[in-house]
C-alpha cells in the first residue's frame, strides 16, 4: 500500500485511467470485430460502411495511447486491403 499522499493519488488515478483505457481498448476492438465479420460474411458493401465508421474509432484509440499509432495504422490497412481483395473477388465472378 501506499504510504504518502501523492503515492495514493497516484495509485487512485492509475485505476480511473485504467478503467477508461479498458473501456476504449474494448470499443476498438468491438469496431474491428464487426468490420471482420461483415468480411466473413462475405458483403463487401457492409464491409466498407463498417471500415468507414470504425477508421476514426481505431484512430482516436492511438491517439489517447491505448493502441500504437502504428498498430492502428496497420489494422485499418490491412482491413482495407481485405475488403478491396473481397470487392474484386466480387467484379470477376
Amino acid at each position: 500500500m501506499p504510504n504518502t499522499r501523492t503515492a495514493k493519488k497516484a495509485m487512485r488515478q492509475t485505476a480511473r485511467r485504467t478503467l477508461i483505457n479498458k473501456a476504449r481498448k474494448s470499443r476498438v476492438r468491438t469496431f474491428i470485430r464487426k468490420v471482420e465479420k461483415a468480411i466473413a460474411d462475405g458483403d463487401a458493401a457492409a464491409a466498407k460502411e463498417m471500415l468507414r465508421v470504425a477508421q476514426p474509432e481505431i484512430m482516436r484509440g492511438a491517439q489517447k495511447g491505448v493502441l500504437h499509432r502504428n498498430a492502428a495504422a496497420r489494422k485499418i490497412s490491412r482491413l482495407s486491403k481485405r475488403i478491396k481483395a473481397l470487392e474484386t473477388a466480387a467484379q470477376t465472378s
